[in-house]
C-alpha cells in the first residue's frame, strides 16, 4: 500500500495546484501550468521522504525499520517516482473534464 499512499501523494495534490494556479491566474500557459505542476509534486514528494528521515535520525531508532524500506535501497526514489507519476496521470486523464467544469462555474 506504500506506493499507492505515494501515487496519491502526487495525483491529489496536482489537481489541488491546477485549480489554485488556474483559478488566481498564477500561470496562464497550459505547457507551464503541466510543468510547474509536476515539478511541485515531485518537490513534495521528496521534502516527505527528507521529513522522515529528519523523524528516523532524530528519533534514534534503526533507520531501515523506521522508514520500511524493507531492505530496498531505492525505496525513497521509486516513492518519489510513484508521486510524479500520480502527478502526470491525474493531469492527463483529468485535466480535460477540470476545464469543463471550471467553464461551467459562474461569473
Amino acid at each position: 500500500y506504500d506506493k499507492v499512499g505515494h501515487f496519491a501523494q502526487g495525483f491529489i495534490p496536482a489537481l489541488i495546484a491546477r485549480e489554485i494556479l488556474i483559478r488566481k491566474a498564477v500561470i496562464n500557459g497550459a505547457g507551464w501550468r503541466f510543468f510547474f505542476i509536476a515539478s511541485f509534486c515531485l518537490a513534495f514528494s521528496a521534502f516527505y521522504e527528507l521529513l522522515e528521515w529528519w523523524v528516523a535520525v532524530a528519533s534514534e531508532t534503526g533507520a531501515d525499520a523506521f522508514l520500511a524500506t524493507q531492505g530496498y535501497v531505492w525505496d525513497t526514489q521509486s516513492d518519489m517516482w510513484y508521486a510524479l507519476l500520480g502527478a502526470i496521470i491525474g493531469l492527463v486523464s483529468l485535466s480535460r473534464l477540470h476545464d469543463r467544469q471550471l467553464a461551467r462555474l459562474p461569473g
